[in-house]
């Protein structure tokens, strides 16, 4: 597995993050979107991470009835207080979910199909419809672009799935992600037949993305002067804000939707240009772009996706990487927010982060090897 590869794997497994509701920039009227036609029951596996909040935010404003299911160890008592909070463990403290009814369950964070398997047996009878977020990571083959839900699927090659645990995912340097998400989802529809729904995202961005994958760049554009811009600017991404995400998972679920769709953004192609363009309308100071070619790139050990985020070279094995087929969700009303929108709440929620966190991305280039590569490669075109 290439080293992009990796790498997209282990940010997009650690994409459940942490967000502070108090930090949601223009709370007050991202959800004054109007009531559901028939309130839902329904319940949320997780809810504390990146989208879950906004998630159970909207549901609440729409007029169902939420109840999280977590630990209660991340941004204790941040929630709402609409929302009803159970306390328990993935990892086999599941009792609070017994003898309860819900019209639909959204599993948020799981990525071991050990944890599907559990929490069905125990919701099976008890919820009508269950709804499995999964990721563009099952996809086996990142070649083509076009590619639609029928794509082929990683394939798990381990001893027993169902005995895979948080730390032999990260032993295997997150190679075992994409497959056992496929087999997670594999577990929702053979417990839920007909009543499931898979949603496949892919790069999830925007306020409260604890990875700093999007991030890098408006704080980096936000900073000025010359910027490294990698590859070229007609370069196609690809990515999704958590709120459209969350926002749009919940009208599937009262439309009662189901199936598989990815799930990721925008409705027509995006260049890595009008990407760093649409950010930089929401900065304030003096910023250019310096195109940096990807073979001088690589050379300079500057590694895509990782160094230099959401870019990922439209070439090899990865040429159809930024270039998933959306159209079954956009059939389905999957809505985009604008660039400058996305950036502007990023921001916003980084600024308000402790010192000692934005001293430290944790995504992209530091400025010493940005401005180092960036010596390099203007030596070159002398």
């Amino acid at each position: 597995m290439s080293t992009n590869r990796r790498d997209f794997l282990k940010l997009s497994a650690l994409a459940g993050g942490s967000l502070g509701l108090g930090l949601i920039p223009g709370a007050s009227n991202l959800f004054a979107t109007g009531r559901a036609v028939k309130p839902l029951r329904i319940l949320v596996l997780g809810g504390t991470g990146f989208t879950g909040p906004f998630q159970v935010q909207y549901a609440l404003s729409r007029g169902h009835k939420v109840t999280v299911f977590n630990r209660g160890k991340t941004h204790p008592g941040e929630l709402p207080k609409e929302a009803e909070q159970l306390i328990g463990d993935r990892n086999g403290k599941l009792d609070a979910l017994k003898g309860r009814t819900w019209d639909v369950c959204i599993d948020i964070p799981t990525t071991l199909p050990v944890w599907v398997r559990d929490a069905a047996q125990i919701l099976k009878g008890n919820v009508d419809r269950y709804v499995f977020i999964s990721t563009i990571s099952v996809y086996s083959d990142n070649s083509k672009p076009g590619m639609d839900e029928s794509g082929p699927l990683a394939e798990y090659k381990g001893a027993d799935a169902m005995k895979e645990t948080p730390e032999t995912l990260r032993a295997s340097r997150f190679a075992l992600y994409g497959p056992l998400k496929v087999l997670s989802e594999q577990e929702a529809e053979k417990w839920f037949p007909g009543t499931a729904l898979i949603i496949r995202p892919g790069l999830i961005v925007g306020p409260g993305d604890e990875s700093d994958r999007f991030t890098y760049w408006p704080v980096r554009l936000e900073r000025g002067g010359e910027v490294l811009a990698p590859g070229d600017r007609t370069d196609p991404v690809q990515f999704i804000d958590a709120r459209d995400l969350a926002e749009w998972t919940i009208r599937m679920v009262e439309q009662g939707t189901t199936g598989t769709f990815n799930a990721t953004g925008p409705k027509s192609k995006l260049t890595m240009g009008e990407m760093l363009d649409g950010i930089r309308k929401v900065t304030r100071a003096d910023s250019h772009f310096t195109w940096v070619d990807a073979d001088f790139l690589a050379a300079q050990k500057v590694s895509a996706w990782s160094d230099m985020p959401v870019w990922v070279p439209p070439r090899g094995d990865s040429k159809g990487f930024a270039e998933i087929n959306i159209n079954k969700a956009l059939s389905k009303g999957l809505t985009f927010r604008a660039i400058p929108d996305t950036a502007q709440a990023t921001l916003d929620w980084f600024h308000k982060q402790p010192a000692e966190r934005q001293a430290k991305l944790r995504a992209g280039i530091t400025a010493e090897r940005e401005a180092a590569v960036l010596a390099a490669w203007h030596a070159k075109k002398q």
